[in-house]
């Protein structure tokens, strides 16, 4: 390899300008800017969020960057963990899903935080939010299986997109890029059991956390720390160690291996991650979130609720609940902790409580992973009525589609049912400005009044005209 993996990253980064950026591609980021901010002021009463914020409250520092909503003024550092962790809090926000899934707006607040700490323009603070969807959605193709495949979480990947989007904004060389890149790569792999089984608060926080690492391995590099250039291919890297690799002679080196489901040939797609960079930009590509849930939930609520409301279904009418979904779905949202969740983390993530929830009231919103939503007896008489399908043919179609298929029979002997291969919210059906609207003032309606909610998303949406600090400033409530 002529240059490094990570070189090749740094060399894209360190270059490209607001200037570069299509028309389309701006707007975008405003789009996501809009959603992300939305469900950060979701966050706001969410406990974890506050007892991160009061344990960096009680820390003080110096007053570099602003924690939305709150006001508080603390250290880049932490209020990047603080600001991606309320974004994240709800499970609300965007969602990217090839081999691996991610959401990559859990790094929009590396941009903010920086670009304060900086005195950034807006326009510097989007062309780094570009680079975040840019690299964090070619790592979700990269590993082939991706390595939430291989039992470990996405953080893993955002820890080598956090330094790059934090580096940009501090005015990083190319060189500082590559360290930085290399610090945070060397420490931030997550395993996989925040989303598996008994869920906790951890579910949400590991990604803001390998955000936030990020942060500080650009801070560090800026002064002069270094860090391992072939973090990627280099030996014992992170293809190395994730095998499919051949670290001596830089080379593909496939090999079977068990993954979750299945014995499987494990490779790496070089081209995915740094072929045809700039040629178009991968945040066209990404995805909103209509319900706060986990994204492979999201077909099969669309398709429960079309059966339900379509033919006017009522829960106590129900005999039984057959959804057919991919393997990997079966195994992460069906096993026996998801039949009697006892967190809203757990709750979000199991698509038997959120098809029972469909099912009880027509709607999912973020009321149904309320303490007392999960307490409604209604759910509980028809959570053990779902049953989760795994389809191989389904499994083939995935990740180009999403498919569902759910049969729903009732009490007096009748069938119905419904498929779809994708939900609201895909780039095949995104989400209108109208449905953001909704999105977000539902989500912001108990801290400010709609003029406020009014005022905000014009902001946004002329942000480029606007300086980090200023933008901060008006998110307060």
């Amino acid at each position: 390899m002529e240059k490094s993996i990570s070189r090749q990253i740094s060399e894209f980064a360190v270059n490209l300008n607001y200037k570069d950026l299509p028309a389309e591609v701006i707007n975008e980021v405003k789009r996501y800017l809009y959603d992300s901010i939305g469900c950060a002021f979701g966050g706001y009463h969410t406990k974890d969020v506050n007892i991160l914020r009061d344990i960096y409250k009680k820390m003080r520092g110096t007053k570099e960057a602003t924690i939305i909503g709150f006001g508080d003024k603390l250290p880049a550092v932490n209020v990047s963990l603080v600001n991606s962790l309320m974004i994240r809090a709800l499970d609300f926000n965007d969602i990217y899903w090839k081999e691996d899934p991610s959401h990559p707006s859990d790094l929009i607040p590396a941009a903010l935080a920086v670009g304060e700490l900086v005195d950034a323009s807006m326009k510097d603070v989007i062309t780094a939010i570009v680079l975040a969807y840019e690299f964090e959605q070619r790592l979700c193709e990269f590993a082939v299986p991706g390595i939430r495949e291989r039992k470990w979480h996405h953080a893993t990947l955002t820890q080598f997109v956090s330094p790059i989007v934090a580096g940009k904004l501090l005015g990083l060389t190319v060189d500082q890029m590559v360290n930085a890149i290399g610090i945070s790569g060397s420490h931030n792999h997550t395993i996989g059991c925040p989303t598996a089984g008994k869920l906790t608060m951890m579910k949400n926080t590991v990604d803001p956390m390998a955000v936030q690492s990020g942060v500080f391995a650009a801070l560090m590099a800026k002064q002069g720390y270094t860090g391992t250039e072939k973090v990627f291919e280099g030996k014992e890297g992170f293809m190395d160690c994730f095998f499919g690799w051949d670290a001596k002679e830089e080379k593909l080196n496939p090999v079977n291996m068990q993954g979750r489901d299945s014995l499987g040939e494990w490779k790496w797609d070089l081209e995915k991650l740094v072929g045809n960079l700039g040629k178009d930009f991968k945040i066209l590509e990404c995805g909103m979130k209509a319900f706060p849930t986990e994204a492979l939930t999201h077909t099969h609520i669309s398709a429960t609720l079309k059966v339900v409301t379509k033919n006017n279904i009522q829960y106590d009418q129900i005999n039984s609940v057959t959804v057919t979904t991919i393997a990997r779905a079966c195994d992460i949202l069906f096993d026996p902790h998801k039949y009697r969740p006892e967190s809203r983390e757990t709750a979000d993530h199991s698509l038997p409580y959120c098809i029972a929830s469909a099912l009880v009231d027509h709607k999912i919103t973020t009321q149904s992973f309320s303490e007392e939503k999960m307490k409604d007896p209604r759910i509980w008489e028809v959570i053990d009525k779902i049953k989760g399908e795994a389809s191989t043919e389904f499994e083939k179609m995935f990740p180009a589609k999403q498919p569902s298929k759910v049969v729903i029979k009732t009490k007096d002997g009748k069938e119905f049912s419904e498929y779809l291969e994708y939900p609201k919210g895909d780039p095949r059906e995104p989400m209108t400005e109208e449905d953001l609207d909704n999105k977000f003032n539902s989500l912001s309606d108990s801290l400010m009044t709609k003029t406020k909610q009014k005022s905000i998303k014009q902001m946004i949406f002329n942000c480029e005209k606007k300086k980090a600090k200023d933008f901060m400033e008006k998110l307060i409530v």
